[in-house]
């Protein structure tokens, strides 16, 4: 059996049963991409079921504003905060943060180590070292000002004492006086 149209175009003599199992080959890849295609479609829909569960396009839109919305709103109020961090961490450095206290027996019958020394210092060790001096006839306070850890006054021996607690560094006096009361820090 020959055909005119396979004569026309030059396959005359092909036999018929290649041309029925190319055609078999080529339809079964169509029928497999057909199922691929149907399996990506099902796929999908169910993807797209699950993003507008109870959603319309009209409430997606309005959920994508508010979100965008919330997001500037956020970050407004990262930049409020950061601002906020940073006069806060300025306003910290120069707050007294560091506390020395010696506590002692100004003159040696008085007893009770009522007398002290008291000072404060913020991170560059700048401050105030207040001295309450306590007799029998009173209490007396004295205010020195600190700067970098150093007086422009001479210390007392439990004023130098006080100092090197709040800035703590290595005691200069080896030993505290027999009137100071000890480290228990």
């Amino acid at each position: 059996m020959n055909s005119a149209f396979l004569s026309k175009i030059g396959l005359g003599s092909i036999d018929y049963g290649y041309l029925f199992l190319i055609m078999f080959i080529v339809l079964v890849l169509m029928a497999a991409a057909l199922a691929y295609v149907i399996y990506d479609n099902i796929r999908f829909k169910k993807a797209y079921k699950k993003f507008m569960k109870g959603s319309t396009a009209e409430s997606l839109e309005e959920k994508i504003f508010q979100m965008c919305e919330e997001q500037d709103s956020l970050r407004k109020l990262g930049l409020k905060h950061s601002r906020e961090i940073k006069e806060i961490f300025t306003k910290h450095q120069s707050a007294f943060q560091k506390v020395g206290l010696v506590k002692y027996d100004a003159f040696k019958e008085m007893g009770g180590k009522l007398s002290f020394c008291l000072v404060l210092l913020d991170e560059n060790d700048t401050g105030i070292l207040i001295n309450s001096i306590h007799n029998t006839s009173g209490c007396f306070c004295y205010a020195k000002k600190i700067k970098n850890g150093k007086c422009d006054i001479i210390l007392g021996e439990e004023e130098q004492l006080a100092v090197d607690k709040a800035t703590r560094r290595k005691m200069k006096i080896a030993k505290a006086p027999d009137n100071v009361e000890p480290d228990r820090d």
